[in-house]
């Protein structure tokens, strides 16, 4: 939309769209109609509370059809009670009377939020966002781990010369490199996949004190849980305030970062070797690199992704740094904060998306690589100095420093006048001598094939 403010809603709106149907307030009323229902069905079904009798299937459809059917449209008319509430959940709550005004549930509207903190209902709705959220979230991650396993086995084999603070250093592999960013990626997709995502339906200080006071004999932990672990597929923490504590957020949030985080330095890398033509990019019919020179392909997709990782990260800092924090048994503070978690998410989708964008662009130039390599003959001081010590020949670092630190030109005829001079047995020798830059990789192919 062209006057939203946040690029988000507006720019990025298309990029996002899937996002709408976890973080919107759509999306967080129709969980809280959802959690209200499925309590009252599971205090219907409870034998220890007679006055909550048993629901027929007819009444189970309709409850159950409240929720599946429920609509933006039906949501709107939510946010209309909440005008005259002035308060969200119980808006909710006087929804689902209306709902059920004029039928045989009608008998049931007192036990709707039976006993229940609004926190009951809301924490179960943002835990339901978050893993609707990541369902949508994890795929993107998955995309970019699959594409770098792919130049990965593709280019484990093509040499590069590496660069350690930023100066010629022992070769590698394209491929290996990006190996690297895969296996490091992949292991932070598999924590946040691991975060356990919690809930409580446990009252007003996370006590049962309501429940008990009605029905002091009904295993109200039992009842909760099969709300919270069966009919939502949460884990329940027994352990709360009014709140369920965020830390879990805080971990699946820093989790997420720290995807992110390496991501960036993907996009780091891949832009330095595009500026140093190891990359070409693949040019779009219509774009424009710059409004002035023609000839320039801009290498924004990793640029837009590493802005967007930024400001998600930012989001995520703060989430996860304030949420865990609560005065006492609780206060309002993480309320405001809890709407921004589709934000986080928005923002990581945009740059997986330009991440993705950028890597399905790229060009190997395996003759820029090859270039490189063959000016680089001072790399071998590394394996020259190394077998020289394995020969016990004096000073061997030494010797190739002053070889080769500092000097305008290495070439290859300069490390091998200097191997030839060496007391070296002839097996050694002979490796020294046939080895190139391009060919002192290592195990760099056997890495790639552990991937």
């Amino acid at each position: 939309m062209i006057t939203a403010i946040s690029p988000i809603d507006g720019r990025y709106a298309s990029k996002v769209a899937e996002l709408t149907e976890c973080f919107s307030e759509y999306a967080l009323v129709r969980n809280r109609v959802r959690v209200e229902v499925l309590w009252l069905m599971a205090l219907c079904a409870e034998d220890g509370i007679p006055e909550c009798r048993a629901l027929t299937t007819e009444e189970q459809t309709l409850l159950m059809g409240v929720v599946e059917d429920f609509t933006p449209q039906e949501a709107d008319a939510v946010k209309k009670i909440e005008r005259t509430t002035n308060h969200d959940v119980k808006a909710v709550e006087y929804y689902l009377k209306q709902k059920i005004k004029g039928t045989s549930l009608e008998e049931l509207s007192e036990f709707l939020h039976f006993a229940c903190t609004s926190e009951d209902i809301n924490n179960l709705s943002h835990a339901l966002m978050l893993k609707d959220g990541l369902a949508a979230l994890l795929p993107h991650q998955q995309e970019i781990i699959d594409q770098l396993k792919v130049y990965a086995n593709e280019w484990k084999s093509v040499p590069m010369l590496a660069r350690t603070h930023g100066q010629t250093a022992s070769p590698t592999t394209i491929g290996k490199e990006l190996a690297v960013f895969a296996d490091r990626l992949a292991f932070q997709k598999q924590k946040t996949e691991a975060v356990e995502i919690l809930g409580k339906l446990n009252g007003a200080v996370g006590n049962y004190n309501a429940h008990l006071s009605a029905y002091p004999d009904v295993n109200w932990p039992a009842l909760a849980n099969r709300v919270i672990e069966g009919g939502l597929g949460l884990k329940q923490n027994p352990f709360t305030t009014q709140i369920e504590p965020h830390d879990y957020m805080a971990e699946m949030f820093d989790a997420i970062s720290r995807f992110n985080t390496i991501l960036l330095d993907v996009d780091r890398d891949i832009w330095t070797y595009i500026s140093m033509a190891y990359f070409g990019q693949k040019t779009v019919k219509g774009e424009v690199g710059s409004s002035t020179m023609p000839h320039k392909v801009n290498p924004i997709d990793f640029e837009n992704s590493e802005g967007n990782l930024g400001l998600a990260n930012a989001i995520f800092g703060h989430l996860s740094s304030k949420l865990p924090v609560s005065r006492l048994q609780r206060d309002l503070t993480d309320s405001t904060v809890l709407r921004n978690m589709g934000v986080g998410f928005g923002y990581s989708m945009i740059a997986y998306q330009s991440s993705m964008k950028g890597l399905g662009k790229l060009k190997l130039r395996k003759d820029k690589l090859a270039s490189d390599l063959d000016n680089a003959w001072e790399v071998l001081a590394e394996p020259v100095q190394t077998v020289m010590r394995k020969a016990g020949i004096e000073k061997p670092y030494e010797k190739l420093k002053d070889l080769t630190r500092g000097q305008d030109k290495i070439t290859k005829e300069t490390i091998q006048q200097f191997v030839e001079g060496l007391d070296l047995d002839e097996a050694d020798k002979k490796r020294l001598l046939d080895m190139s830059p391009a060919s002192y990789i290592g195990m760099a192919e056997a890495i790639v094939d552990g991937l």
